[in-house]
């Protein structure tokens, strides 16, 4: 197979031979370069990209995929209605109410903040992943009716973190003071404390969650918040990235009473500081790549110096300025292609290992759950650190192929 005369002088010029091993060295140098500098930000944007993941997978187990609120009467009032209406919304699979309020847990001298969220048992296993992270007891066991010399109010599932610091595990009792719950007095309304019995303790894996979270039944949550309305409805869907237009779907089929927000707007401020790091890094790691370019310009622009001559000739002997143009184009692609390609593929191999086996591990008092860095290479990223870096290289190959093409052969010949 004969190759194009162009890229045939271009290899030519890359291999090393005596007299230009200094050229050639410089060329691999550079080469090095761009592995090097695609790797380091193959690999950061993996770990990134793994870090979105993990916070999303687990913030996603623990709540709903879209919230909905009734903007009017302050609530729904028949909640079963209410989910059989949104489950028929296209892309939703289930539906479930909730209501969220706020106390002081206290147990063995210990006081604790607790927010306790109201459900329905049976239809909160649809919504989230609560069940599933159930470390003692049981979750169902809320719906059970609670024993009347016990004196508890009903039962309560908590957290990991939040048994720990209350010192409190399954069957023994927790007392819960909430604003709005308490007797009406002549001075006023006077909060009282409700005994609530620990049936289940969960560990969802997020410090937000396994430290002040709760969940009681609706009529519990009803006499603890002195509320008859559900505060809002938790729907899941078929497809997580479908969620937001699910949300807009809501209020755009049941009217605009219906607020509808989504598991991404609800977290905006986390994933908008997750992608702002991602970028810096890019960025930043992307100078790397900058560097690598400019030892390709000194490496085309030394070798267009030492082949003057060689230049020359070629032009004597009728080969056109495009064509000399041409040779030192491909000369920088040959060297951004290679250093591209092996530096992608060094990225995707580090990212894999680092994942399979957990090289970087984690404190567990410093990342909640996570013992581990998550690696993930997304094909998206990694297709526009591979066109970037080549486009990057090419334009390093502007200014030393100009120069070469515009030779002028009386010029570089006169002292030969």
């Amino acid at each position: 197979m004969t190759l194009p005369f162009e890229l045939y002088i271009a290899t030519r010029y890359l291999l090393a031979r005596r007299g230009q091993a200094f050229i050639s060295v410089i060329s691999a140098v550079s080469a090095l370069g761009v592995t090097v500098g695609v790797m380091a930000l193959v690999v950061a944007l993996a770990l990134m990209t793994g870090m979105q993941e993990e916070l999303r997978d687990r913030i996603v187990g623990s709540a709903a995929h879209v919230y909905v609120q009734k903007l009017l009467g302050g609530g729904f009032v028949d909640h079963e209605a209410e989910a059989a209406k949104l489950v028929e919304v296209p892309g939703v699979v289930a539906a479930a109410p909730a209501m969220i309020g706020r106390g002081m847990a206290a147990a063995a001298g210990v006081n604790a903040f607790i927010t306790l969220k109201g459900v329905d048992p049976v239809l909160e296993a649809r919504v989230t992943e609560v069940v599933g992270s159930i470390r003692r007891g049981s979750f169902t066991a809320l719906s059970e009716p609670p024993d009347p010399r016990a004196g508890v109010l009903g039962g309560v599932v908590i957290g990991e973190d939040l048994s720990r610091s209350l010192r409190a595990s399954v069957g023994d009792t927790i007392s819960v003071l909430t604003p709005e719950g308490g007797s009406l007095s002549p001075w006023g309304l006077i909060p009282r404390p409700q005994r609530l019995e620990v049936v289940g303790i969960f560990h969802l894996g997020l410090r937000e969650y396994d430290s002040s979270y709760g969940f009681v039944t609706l009529d519990v949550a009803g006499r603890l918040f002195n509320r008859d309305r559900v505060d809002l409805m938790e729907l899941r869907v078929e497809d997580l990235e479908d969620a937001p237009r699910v949300a807009r779907a809501v209020t755009e089929t049941l009217g605009a009473e219906y607020f509808a927000e989504d598991w991404g707007q609800s977290n905006a401020a986390l994933f908008s500081a997750l992608w702002l790091e991602k970028m810096a890094i890019g960025i930043t790691i992307g100078l790397i790549m900058m560097v690598a370019a400019l030892n390709i310009v000194a490496s085309l622009v030394l070798l267009v110096m030492e082949k003057s001559r060689d230049i020359a000739i070629l032009k004597t002997m009728g080969a056109s300025s495009p064509s000399i143009r041409i040779i030192f184009v491909l000369q920088g692609g040959i060297i951004g292609a290679v250093g591209t390609a092996v530096g992608a593929a060094c990225g995707v191999a580090v990212s894999y290992l680092a994942d399979r086996y957990q090289w970087i591990r984690l404190p567990d008092d410093v990342y909640d759950g996570v013992a581990w860095l998550p690696f993930r290479v997304d094909p998206g990223n990694l297709l526009v650190v591979v066109l970037g870096s080549f486009a990057v290289c090419l334009l390093a190959t502007l200014y030393p192929s100009r120069q070469a093409s515009r030779l002028d052969p009386a010029e570089a010949l006169r002292y030969e």
